[in-house]
């Protein structure tokens, strides 16, 4: 219902003939325009796009050039990181967020499978024993945080398929326990709700627990933050996360938040989806 808002037509406007929107990565600090891919797809995603668009079809064909090798990113290659490992890492999880048919994304997720599933075997995620698998499977170490430790928004995306049962809940539950979030989406612990409500912090929180609503056995682990977005509501049964929310990223999804009502239906749209998922 909001594909024809402005926020889409402004972002379908800045994509390029490739597909993407000038550089890729969301947090390059030197980015020569005024969103990225990894942004607009994000964005479009929360305004009901999906693969069968034009735009995420384009998207989806630019992605899958650079995971292949047929094209490069444009963004700046980080030094801190293995940039290949990263690359790789970043293009397949936004791919199989979008489709189930990549075959070379889904290479990337299996790999990523191996390792964590490997990791989990004890019961409980073992760094140790995931800085071994890694150089098992990808044949050397991690370099970068973001490859060394695990956690962050695309192995959480991409690692939503293929676990063993007990793999899967060992790893849900280290994303819950960790004590600095889920990088690039929550970087405080995901186990313990934000104070205040109506405030851009709880946004990104609760973009944490759509991410993780997705396994299959959020059910199980979720029902606290169940508790949390109940005790929330309005006496009306909706929810506002009020003004300071609008990060132009998670929302809006109307035209404009000038009319309060407008806002509570916003927030309302948002959240009881992510209700309905964990108790449905």
């Amino acid at each position: 219902m909001h594909r024809n808002s402005k926020w889409a037509q402004k972002l379908l406007e800045l994509q390029d003939d490739e597909g993407k929107w000038g550089w890729f990565h969301t947090l390059s600090r030197f980015c020569d325009s005024p969103v990225t891919t990894e942004g607009a797809l994000r964005r479009l995603e929360r305004l009901g796009f999906t693969r069968e668009d034009e735009c995420m079809r384009r998207a989806l064909a630019y992605m899958h050039a650079c995971l292949t090798g047929e094209k490069q990113l444009p963004d700046r290659r980080e030094k801190r990181h293995d940039w290949d490992a990263f690359t790789r890492l970043m293009l397949a999880a936004n791919i199989c967020r979008l489709t189930d048919d990549d075959r070379a994304a889904n290479a990337v997720a299996e790999q990523w499978a191996q390792v964590v599933n490997a990791a989990c075997a004890g019961g409980e995620f073992d760094q140790t024993e995931y800085l071994g698998a890694y150089r098992r499977v990808f044949g050397k170490a991690p370099l970068g945080g973001r490859l060394e430790d695990a956690v962050s928004f695309y192995q959480a995306s991409l690692l939503r398929k293929g676990l063993t049962p007990e793999a899967e809940r060992a790893w849900l539950r280290h994303l819950l326990q960790r004590a600095d979030g889920i990088y690039y989406v929550y970087e405080k612990r995901v186990a313990e709700p934000p104070e205040r409500f109506m405030s851009r912090e709880a946004s990104r929180y609760i973009a944490a627990l759509e991410l993780l609503a997705d396994y299959k056995c959020a059910g199980e682990y979720l029902q606290f933050a169940v508790r949390w977005l109940e005790s929330s509501r309005l006496p009306d049964g909706s929810w506002d996360m009020g003004p300071s929310a609008n990060d132009r990223i998670f929302f809006p999804l109307s035209d404009s938040w000038r009319r309060p009502e407008t806002r509570i239906a916003d927030c309302t749209e948002r959240i009881g989806a992510l209700h309905a998922k964990l108790t449905g």
